[in-house]
This record gives structure tokens, C-alpha cells and sequence, in this order.
């Protein structure tokens, strides 16, 4: 049994069976984590979504910017953008299917390997936030998502404000902040303030802001965090931080690191493959 982590496919599904092939998937077998960010800007985003509903327990998938955006953009919530690619899934015949399967996908996900934990998400996690109060926190969006009035959720969901947690937020402002601290933050202050306008390279952050798990005493650095979102940053391997955006859908590779459980720890190999259906620079 092999378990992998996935990067941010964007649509481009001929790069996903090309590293499927690559590590010899076997759904009978094996287990898939993808990152976020399913959607969007690739040519074949509704082709992925098929693939992975047929995959079934197999694979297991997180929500990304772009995915919330389909969902938004799919209840009227939000305009399409000049650089989207989701008329393909927008008017497919089994288009309910594909929004209803998306929508009850999740925030965070956290395992437990070898006796380290390790928290997926698609984004970042604030500074303040627990392993455990991530996930919980991430609950309580996919709560709001599986609703009977969930297309409500859409209408509140945009905007930068606040930009920092509060224990006290309450409502439309609570869920606010969590999406956007799991699907759409790279860089804060110390204290947690959010930053979404930065793309570039971490020693580029602009003055006051770090890297997200660059925060110094940050609660969720006995963990190893799982995630996407990053281009630019690319691959990075530390025993507390897994980077695996590498950029398949703007020229670079689709990643996968393939996690070995152990009696103690567990070890890890980097599969990649390079894309094919590259777009332009841009996010």
C-alpha cells in the first residue's frame, strides 16, 4: 500500500494519468491526498473531476481558491473570470454530479503516520491555530458547504476583512477568515494579519509579512503540514513543511510525494512529470 501527496492539478487531467502511470496507481491499493485547486485554468477540468469520483475512498481531496470559485461561480455568486476554464464542467450534462461531489470535499485533512501528525490543507494555517483547531475550524466551512441553504454561503464568502483570527468572529465573518487563511494566505504578520496580494518569491514578502510557516512559534510546527497553492515557492521537503505546487498548469511539474509508513516515522520519494498543457504565467 502506497499513500501519496498530490499538487494542484488545475484542469490539466493528461498530467494527472501521465503520473498516475508513472507510480503505477492502483485504487485497490493505493491511497490518494490531492492539495486543492482541482479546477480551473487547465483545459480538462471536468475530465479531472470524472477521474476522481470514479476513484471513489481512494482518493481524497481537498478544496482550493479555484474550487470554491467554480461552486461560487456556479450559484451566481461570482462572475467568471477572463482566465477561467470551467465552461467545460459549467455545461456538462452531469454538471450537478460534479458540483455535488465538489461540494463535500474538505477543508483540512490530518493523518497520523509513524506518530507524526500530518495536517493537509490547501493554502496556509494561521500562527495562532492548533493542528487540532485547524481541522475543527475547517469543519465548520464544509458544515456551511453541506447545508440544505449552502449557496447562502457563497453569497458572504469574498473579501479580505477581517485579516486576522479572532476567537470572537462570529457568522459570515468567522467562515470568511478560515477559507481564507486555508484556501487563499501565503504570508502574515507574527501576530496573524493576512496578506493576499503577494505571488512571488518568499525574500520578495513585502516589509512586516513572513511565510506562513515561517512564523517563529508557530502552534502547528510539531506537525507536518501538507500543501499547495505556492507556484513560485515550489517544491520544498522539511520534516515540518511539504510544498507541492510546482507549477504544472504554468509550464513546471505535477508532483506527487509517496509516503512509506514505518514502525517509527515514515520516509517519502518526490514523483514528477512534466505538463503538457502549460498556460500562461498568472494565477
Amino acid at each position: 500500500m502506497s499513500l501519496y501527496l498530490i499538487g494542484d492539478l488545475q484542469g490539466c487531467d493528461a498530467a494527472l494519468l501521465g503520473l498516475l502511470e508513472k507510480i503505477a496507481f492502483s485504487p485497490s491499493r493505493d491511497t490518494l491526498y490531492f492539495l486543492g485547486d482541482l479546477v480551473n485554468r487547465g483545459p480538462s477540468s471536468d475530465a479531472v473531476l470524472r477521474r476522481l469520483m470514479g476513484y471513489g475512498s481512494a482518493a481524497r481531496c481537498l478544496l482550493g481558491n479555484h474550487d470554491l470559485h467554480l461552486l461560487a461561480t456556479a450559484h451566481g455568486a461570482r462572475k467568471p473570470g477572463r482566465k477561467d476554464t470551467l465552461q467545460c464542467i459549467l455545461n456538462a450534462p452531469d454538471r450537478h454530479a460534479m458540483l455535488e461531489w465538489l461540494r463535500h470535499q474538505n477543508l483540512a485533512m490530518l493523518e497520523h503516520w509513524g506518530g507524526r501528525p500530518l495536517l493537509m490543507v490547501h493554502a496556509g494555517v494561521l500562527p495562532s491555530w492548533s493542528v487540532e483547531k485547524t481541522v475543527q475550524l475547517a469543519r465548520e466551512v464544509e458544515t456551511a458547504l453541506r447545508a440544505d441553504n449552502y449557496a447562502d454561503f457563497f453569497q458572504t464568502m469574498y473579501g479580505n476583512e477581517p485579516e486576522a483570527w479572532s476567537d470572537t468572529l462570529q457568522g459570515p465573518e468567522r467562515l470568511r477568515v478560515i477559507v481564507n487563511a486555508l484556501t487563499r494566505m501565503r504570508l502574515c504578520t507574527p501576530e496573524g494579519h493576512m496578506e493576499f496580494g503577494f505571488s512571488g518569491q518568499p525574500e520578495d514578502a513585502p516589509k512586516g509579512y513572513l511565510p506562513w510557516f515561517a512564523v517563529p512559534d508557530r502552534l502547528t510546527a510539531n506537525a507536518s503540514v501538507a500543501f499547495g497553492h505556492w507556484s513560485t515557492l515550489g517544491w520544498l521537503g522539511r520534516a515540518d513543511v511539504l510544498s507541492l505546487d510546482t507549477g504544472c498548469v504554468w509550464g513546471g511539474c505535477l508532483s506527487a510525494l509517496q509516503i512509506r509508513p514505518q514502525a517509527i516515522g515514515w520516509d517519502s520519494e518526490l514523483v514528477q512529470v512534466r505538463c503538457t498543457q502549460a498556460q500562461k504565467p498568472g494565477e
